[in-house]
């Protein structure tokens, strides 16, 4: 049981070295954070530096070469089931409905029928999804599939949701939106929200903190509290109080020689 106050992500020299055929490589280098339940939490770096890495650690995906990586006071090790993951591409099946698509969630945790489809149906409604639960993937735009995927992550009511630059093949017009929507839903579902992205304004935009990665072999370079009120808007983003928050991640970047999109 989660103690008051702990944190429900926490990692303590956390090293990831992959093992290859020209010897071992070095990818992430004794990191140290906690992530509090409910918060909002962005990874942001260089390509190549290591977050999806992260993030599979965290999911239990991939194993931690040293150091301890726990989730809600108990170590990381293989699969979650407390976990949600929204993955760049929505990876919805083209033969199921958006109905469907999120009940596939339910068919291999094996959750009861009823219950689960009580759950999507409030999830579709959050998501703003009605009237489209009977459409194939092909049949929505790309921010409407995401947001199919974020109902079907959702489904099994898991405490954390894992996000892999879930809007980077968005345009931009349509990634606003899906910031918006994004902060929305997790208001209202009060999950705790680890996001991996690029974009340095999504990041400040979206977080309560900002994690900033540095080069390969990474390590953490500063950890940022957005302290700006909630919910936010888009006007926000051309406001002097924003623009420092963005800086300060930037200067990070352009002090290494590599600035992120």
């Amino acid at each position: 049981m989660l103690m008051p106050n702990a944190p429900l992500i926490e990692a303590r020299g956390v090293t990831k070295i992959y093992q290859t055929k020209d010897g071992p490589v070095e990818s992430l280098r004794s990191l140290d954070f906690s992530i509090r339940d409910g918060e909002f939490v962005s990874v942001v770096g260089p390509s190549g530096c290591g977050k999806s890495t992260l993030l599979k650690m965290v999911a239990g995906l991939l194993g931690v070469t040293a150091g301890s990586l726990t989730l809600a006071g108990q170590p990381i090790e293989g699969p979650q089931k407390d976990v949600g993951i929204v993955f760049q591409s929505a990876v919805l099946l083209a033969w199921r409905t958006v109905l469907d698509n999120i009940l596939l969630q339910a068919e291999i945790r094996r959750m009861p029928k009823a219950e689960a489809l009580a759950k999507a149906q409030k999830l579709i409604a959050m998501a703003g999804l009605e009237g489209f639960e009977g459409k194939y993937p092909w049949q929505l735009s790309g921010g409407m599939q995401q947001r199919a995927s974020i109902c079907r992550a959702l489904l099994h009511d898991p405490s954390v949701l894992l996000m892999d630059e879930p809007f980077g093949a968005l345009d931009a017009l349509t990634r606003e939106k899906m910031n918006l929507e994004l902060q929305r839903i997790w208001l209202e579902s009060k999950k705790t929200v680890l996001l991996i992205t690029h974009s340095i304004p999504e990041a400040v935009f979206l977080s309560d903190r900002v994690i900033v990665m540095s080069e390969r072999p990474s390590s953490i370079a500063a950890i940022y509290d957005i302290d700006l009120p909630r919910s936010r808007t888009l006007d926000m983003m051309g406001t002097p109080e924003f623009s420092v928050y963005a800086k300060k991640v930037r200067s990070h970047f352009y002090a290494q020689g590599s600035l992120d999109h």
